[in-house]
């Protein structure tokens, strides 16, 4: 009543950050409200990902939301294939690595570049299993940005293998942020 909406299209429950944090009974409790009518879809985000792996197999929820991006990419094989084309909406969120991926790591030479958010935000959306990628955007300048991703498409295979390589050295560096 207090949204003003006979339903809410996606209900998504957030900070599950291991699996007693999302028991069966909250699980059944949110098939309830899909099944009532109050909830067209019901999902979950979490940092375990071996656990959204496990209920996106299991075609428990209608969408996961789970950490991914060029410095953070295990959901590629702990995820992505579990939830299948049939499974469960992928939802992506921290594009930029909490900007990390948009600063040069002193390992990276200077004579290359590094990525914009667009960049990162089109690397997640490159992915076959990623329907939705989150942005959190600072000001005007920053939404704008994020939004030329769209305009500018998928990554090629090229950028990919730079977005990777890029990847690769912020997390070597950060490692305990993953």
């Amino acid at each position: 009543r207090q949204l003003r909406t006979d339903y809410i299209d996606v209900f998504l429950f957030l900070g599950v950050m291991k699996p007693a944090h999302f028991p069966p009974a909250l699980r059944e409790e949110l098939r309830n409200l899909k099944q009532d009518g109050k909830v067209l879809a019901v999902g979950m985000s979490s940092h375990d990902r071996q656990f959204a792996g496990q209920l996106a197999a299991a075609r428990e929820l209608d969408v996961l939301m789970v950490r991914y991006n060029a410095a953070h990419r295990g959901a590629e094989e702990e995820v992505f294939p579990r939830a299948g084309q049939d499974g469960p909406r992928i939802i992506s969120y921290t594009a930029t690595c909490w900007r990390r991926l948009l600063r040069r790591p002193k390992e990276w030479p200077r004579n290359r570049p590094i990525p914009d958010a667009a960049m990162c935000y089109r690397f997640a959306l490159s992915h076959p299993a990623v329907d939705v990628c989150l942005t959190a955007p600072s000001n005007v300048e920053q939404l704008q940005e994020n939004l030329r991703a769209l305009e500018q498409g998928p990554l090629t295979g090229e950028e990919i293998e730079f977005m990777r390589e890029f990847g690769e050295v912020v997390h070597r560096r950060g490692a305990w942020f993953m």
